[in-house]
C-alpha cells in the first residue's frame, strides 16, 4: 500500500509540474499573439510584418478600438485603415463617415461589403466574389503599377453609380480602378470632398496578412496603400462598436477556434505527456508472475491477529457469528442438508437434531441464537459449537 502511494503521488507531481509549466508558456506566448489582422500579431494572419516595414520607412502607426478614437485620430496626415466596416454600428459608421469627408486624409477600407458601402461609400455596390486571387493591375494609379500582380482577388468585386463614371467599370472623373477580375475591380480609390482626400475600398485583405505579404508585389501594394502619409491609424473595431445585426462570422467559429494559440500548444504538449506518464507507469501486459512472500505467515497466527482485533473492538457479536456460520456450513456437509439451505434453520436444526444421541440440547439457540453478553460466554459458545460438531461426527 505505502508502495502503491508513493507512486500515486509521484504520478500526480509530474502531472502538476507539466500542467503549471503549460500554463506558464501559454502565457507568455499568449501576450504575443493579438488576433487577425493585428499590427502586433506574429501569427500568419496578423500584421505585424507590414506595420514593421512602415515603420522602417517612418510611418507611426497606432492601434485603435471606438470609432470616436479614429476619427479624433484623422487629419490630412494620416492613413485610417478600417479592418472591418460590415461590424460597425450605425453610430460608429455615421462618425467614420464624418472623418472620410473632413479628415482630408487617406481611409483604406478592408473588404466592405453592401452593409457598410451604403453609409461609408454611397454609390458603390459589391458586384460579387472575385475568383482569381491573384490579378494584374490594368490601371494607372502609381501604386498599383508599380506593385504589379498582387492578391487583391479572392473575396469582393465592386461596381459605382457615382456620376460620370462607367458602372462596370468603375471609372471615371477622380475615381480610379485596379485589379479588375471578369470587369469588375477589386481596389477602388475614391475623391473625397474635402481636397487631397480620398477613401480606398480594397476587396481583400491578403496583401497585409503576415503569411502572404512576401508573394507577388502584395507588401509593394500594401506599403503604398498605407504609407502614403506619416501616421496610419490601424482601427480594429471592439465589441462595444459591433452592430448586433451585422454577421462578422463570430458565431459561427467553433470552440477549438475560439482557443488562443498559446493555450492549443500548451493542452496538446500537456496531453502528451499524460499518455507518455501513463504509458510509462502503466501496468505491463502479460503471463502472471509468482513472487515469494519475504515472510511466511502460519495460518494459526493470522487467525490469532484477526481474534486479537476482535477482542480490541469488543466485536463479540461478529465472533460470534463468524463461529456459527462457520459451524454451520461444516455441519451441513456432515448431515447431507444442501448448500442452498446450510443457514436455514428449518432445514439444519431437524437434520442435526437427529444426529445427536445424548441429553437434549437446544440446538436452534446454539446455532442460531443472539450474541454472547461478555467473553466468557462467547468461550462458552465456542466450546458447545466444538462439542456439537465432534458428536455429529462420531454419531
Amino acid at each position: 500500500m505505502r508502495r502503491a502511494a508513493r507512486r500515486v503521488r509521484r504520478t500526480a507531481a509530474v502531472l502538476a509540474v507539466l500542467a503549471t509549466g503549460a500554463v506558464i508558456l501559454a502565457a507568455l506566448n499568449s501576450g504575443t499573439r493579438h488576433g487577425h489582422l493585428d499590427p502586433r500579431s506574429a501569427d500568419p494572419s496578423g500584421s505585424r510584418a507590414v506595420a514593421e516595414l512602415l515603420k522602417d520607412r517612418g510611418v507611426t502607426t497606432r492601434v485603435v478600438t471606438t470609432a470616436r478614437e479614429a476619427a479624433a485620430a484623422t487629419g490630412p496626415r494620416t492613413t485610417l485603415l478600417v479592418t472591418d466596416p460590415d461590424r460597425l454600428g450605425a453610430t460608429q459608421r455615421s462618425v467614420i463617415r464624418s472623418a472620410i469627408d473632413l479628415s482630408g486624409g487617406r481611409t483604406v477600407l478592408l473588404a466592405p461589403g453592401d452593409h457598410s458601402l451604403s453609409e461609408l461609400s454611397p454609390g458603390v455596390r459589391t458586384a460579387g466574389d472575385a475568383p482569381d486571387d491573384v490579378l494584374a493591375p490594368r490601371c494607372d494609379l502609381p501604386a498599383a503599377t508599380s506593385a504589379g500582380r498582387a492578391a487583391t482577388g479572392g473575396n469582393l468585386r465592386y461596381t459605382t453609380a457615382l456620376p460620370g463614371t462607367e458602372a462596370e467599370t468603375g471609372t471615371g472623373p477622380g475615381v480610379t480602378a485596379c485589379y479588375p477580375s471578369s470587369g469588375r475591380p477589386t481596389l477602388l480609390v475614391l475623391p473625397t470632398s474635402t481636397t487631397g482626400g480620398d477613401t480606398v475600398l480594397l476587396g481583400s485583405e491578403t496583401i497585409l496578412l503576415n503569411e502572404s505579404l512576401a508573394e507577388e508585389g502584395n507588401a509593394s501594394l500594401a506599403l503604398q496603400l498605407l504609407g502614403s502619409r506619416p501616421d496610419l491609424v490601424w482601427y480594429m473595431p471592439s465589441l462595444a462598436d459591433s452592430d448586433p445585426s451585422a454577421g462578422s462570422g463570430e458565431a459561427d467559429k467553433s470552440l477549438f477556434e475560439l482557443v488562443p494559440a498559446g493555450w492549443s500548444w500548451a493542452l496538446l504538449q500537456l496531453f502528451v505527456a499524460a499518455v507518455l506518464a501513463a504509458l510509462w507507469r502503466a501496468r505491463r501486459l502479460g503471463p502472471l508472475v509468482t513472487e515469494k512472500l519475504p515472510v511466511a505467515i502460519r495460518a494459526s497466527e493470522t487467525t490469532e491477529g484477526r481474534a486479537r482485533l476482535y477482542r480490541k473492538a469488543g466485536a463479540r457479536d461478529r465472533a460470534s457469528t463468524v463461529l456459527r456460520a462457520a459451524t454451520r456450513e461444516r455441519l451441513a456437509a456432515l448431515v447431507g442438508v444442501p448448500p442452498a439451505q446450510t443457514h436455514d434453520p428449518a432445514a439444519l436444526v431437524p437434520a442435526v437434531s437427529a444426529r445427536l444421541t445424548g441429553e437434549p440440547r437446544d440446538v436452534t439457540a446454539l446455532l442460531f441464537g443472539t450474541a454472547p453478553s461478555d467473553d466468557a460466554a462467547l468461550v462458552a459458545l465456542a466450546d458447545h459449537l466444538d462439542a456439537l460438531e465432534r458428536e455429529v461426527r462420531t454419531s
